[in-house]
């Protein structure tokens, strides 16, 4: 059987005649993989973890065929598509993830909550313990952050050493006449895998789309006065710093969202590529979302 021969006729399988009809229930699974509510992968093996997973979809969607697949829950399977889904409330605490989070909000910048479904966020001025820094010149002293919503609880998959400004070297010799770029605070889709570099080539996240920099003309390493430059093919990507120190960003940035080290980065990389949105396209553009540390707390 397949989920199409349901709606031509009035079928009402329980969920242990689904377990002896592996492609039904491979079928099944891999829909309800589709839409975030079972993890891969779609084995064919309908048990009780597909049997709680087929359960929710019929409460989400009030298909009202409690216990059995039927012509409703069979079409909606089909149909439904993981934007139709009902999204659990926010539940916001105190913690860095919801503060980011209702910090977003309040800017009203995009936060997605379905599951698989990655926020990046970078936070200037900030440790890993979450205080604040001086965010002294040169030195990577911001943190690259991934956040995921479940079940309506914000979330940090992990985070790392970063900076999201210029080091000396390029603030003092700009690749750009109008001075070196620093990424106007913000949120931009503009970023998609590729490969950044020549010397040391590696997967990144490359821009593509519109940003806006501060082109600091006068070499103070700050943004105050700075005239905004807006476009897309600044080469503002998100890369690795080589392993560089702490204190001294030396060539590692020009103005790029850059993890400090090789060994962060691949895993940065590792789980943004799990993200719905680019397992499903490879060409997907990701949302980026650049902050203030003091600002935001």
């Amino acid at each position: 059987m397949k989920l199409q021969d349901f709606l031509r006729k009035d079928e009402k399988w329980s969920f242990d005649a689904i377990a002896e009809d592996a492609d039904l229930a491979r079928q099944i699974q891999i829909l309800l993989i589709g839409l975030g509510l079972l993890e891969p992968p779609a084995d064919g093996k309908f048990g009780p973890v597909s049997v709680i997973s087929l359960k929710k979809f019929q409460e989400l969607t009030k298909t009202e065929e409690s216990g059995f697949l039927g012509a409703v829950t069979a079409k909606k399977l089909i149909e439904t598509k993981i934007d139709d889904l009902p999204k659990p409330p926010l539940k916001l605490g105190n913690d860095i993830p919801s503060k980011i989070v209702k910090y977003m909000l309040t800017k009203g910048y995009q936060v997605f909550t379905n599951p698989k479904e990655y926020n990046i966020v970078y936070v200037e001025g900030i440790d890993a313990d979450w205080t604040l820094n001086s965010d002294t010149p040169n030195q990577f002293n911001d943190r690259r952050i991934v956040i995921e919503v479940v079940n309506g609880v914000p979330k940090i998959v992990d985070h790392w050493e970063a900076t999201t400004e210029p080091g000396k070297y390029y603030t003092y010799s700009p690749m750009n006449p109008k001075g070196a770029a620093r990424i106007q605070f913000g949120q931009y889709k503009a970023w998609a895998v590729g490969t950044h570099g020549t010397a040391e080539p590696h997967e990144a996240l490359v821009q593509v789309g519109d940003i806006t920099v501060c082109r600091d003309f006068n070499k103070d390493f700050k943004r105050t006065g700075d005239k905004l430059d807006t476009g897309d093919n600044f080469y503002v990507n998100q890369h690795y710093g080589f392993d560089f120190p702490r204190n001294d960003i030396r060539l590692a940035s020009a103005g790029c969202l850059v993890g400090r080290t090789r060994e962060g980065h691949k895993e940065f990389m590792a789980i943004i590529k799990q993200d719905r949105r680019y397992v499903a396209n490879r060409k997907y553009t990701f949302y980026t979302t650049v902050i203030p540390g003091d600002d935001l707390l």
